[in-house]
């Protein structure tokens, strides 16, 4: 593997993952060293091309094995929303802990906290600012505020912390929630949406979010020692955005809007019996506006997000239908397989 002369190397944390995947692609293509670090296998192509360790965030030894000789630390390993409570806490706070206290200790030059969104709840105005409340919705948003926190008291301590909240982001290799909708358009169905469809929800891919990162991790420290939303910068309703889907599934079919509060409900219902795989993050803030304001990473980093929200859904889209036969039949809980549809997948049949 050919390096750049001024190389870096970089420890990214959660590599196996979706967002882990996309950005070791990203940084091996600009000549960078890359360590991952995650409880999964890296199993991709470019395993030869990296170094890879098998290990858990709140694994202190673990940590501490993989920081050694890292410049630069991405710190995207998270629980997602489906695991459960404990899980989520000790990953996003104990992990995020132990990656800082390693960090520090090794003379790391700079970290970069990958957090979401969800630390802003249900926002009552649009666009949301940097500097606006933080309300966490259910366990997953609370435990990344409170990573935050560790962020911020590791900044005051000297570090150079970038933190980072994408909205909810897509592209190569992202199934979970998004898998559901990609399988019905496929197979020639309308889609259900909670709400008229008419409210404006903003989306990320996954490229233009690697774009950001790469820029914290180049740009001078006083520029990128801060907290940066990103977003896509172009973005229209839900009903017009995830319509383009099924254009491009080519059957005619669309998306049909039903009125917000019954449905929330069934989906409450249906979720605490097991049987949906959406949960509150995901059916509370559907039918409501969600996007926030990208100027201070436009001015502070000179990032340009590439991509629309119909452009993000549509990569993501045909990365879909091209490696359908890699994970037909598989689930789970994270964003690299399809989540199980539950009795969502009888409801297809009656659109």
């Amino acid at each position: 593997m050919a390096y750049r002369e001024n190389s870096k190397t970089y420890l990214i944390t959660g590599g196996s993952g979706f967002l882990g995947i996309n950005l070791v692609r990203y940084l091996l293509a600009r000549g960078q060293r890359v360590r991952s670090l995650d409880a999964i296998p890296f199993d991709y192509p470019e395993k030869d091309k990296i170094e890879w360790l098998a290990g858990d965030v709140r694994d202190k030894a673990a940590v501490d094995k993989a920081m050694k000789g890292i410049d630069i630390v991405v710190h995207c390993a998270a629980a997602l929303p489906l695991y459960s409570k404990e899980d989520i806490l000790s990953t996003e706070v104990d992990g995020t802990r132990n990656v800082l206290e390693s960090a520090k200790n090794n003379n790391v030059d700079r970290f970069i906290h990958i957090s979401s969104t969800a630390v802003y709840g249900i926002p009552d105005h649009h666009p949301i600012y940097e500097n606006d409340k933080l309300v966490g919705v259910g366990p997953y948003g609370e435990a990344k505020i409170k990573a935050e926190e560790l962020c911020l008291a590791a900044r005051k301590n000297g570090m150079c912390v970038s933190i980072i909240r994408p909205k909810s982001f897509v592209g190569p290799e992202r199934l979970g929630v998004f898998a559901l909708f990609y399988d019905w358009a496929k197979n020639g169905h309308n889609f259900p949406m909670i709400g008229n469809g008419k409210n404006r929800y903003q989306l990320l891919d996954v490229e233009d979010l690697c774009e950001a990162i790469y820029l914290c991790s180049t740009k001078p420290k006083e520029s990128v020692n801060d907290t940066f939303n990103v977003g896509a910068k172009e973005f229209t309703t839900m009903k017009e955005d995830y319509q383009a889907v099924l254009d491009e599934a080519g059957f005619g079919k669309k998306i049909i809007g039903f009125p917000a509060a019954p449905m929330i409900w069934t989906l409450r219902f249906l979720e605490l019996l097991k049987l949906s795989p959406l949960y509150k993050w995901v059916y509370e803030t559907a039918a409501k506006d969600s996007f926030v304001s990208i100027e201070k990473a436009e001015k502070k980093l000179d990032w340009h997000p590439k991509y629309s929200n119909k452009q993000a859904l549509l990569r993501n889209y045909k990365w879909y239908l091209k490696n359908l036969y890699k994970f037909e039949g598989k689930s789970g809980v994270s964003h690299r397989v399809p989540w199980k549809q539950g009795i969502l997948k009888l409801a297809k049949f009656f659109f």
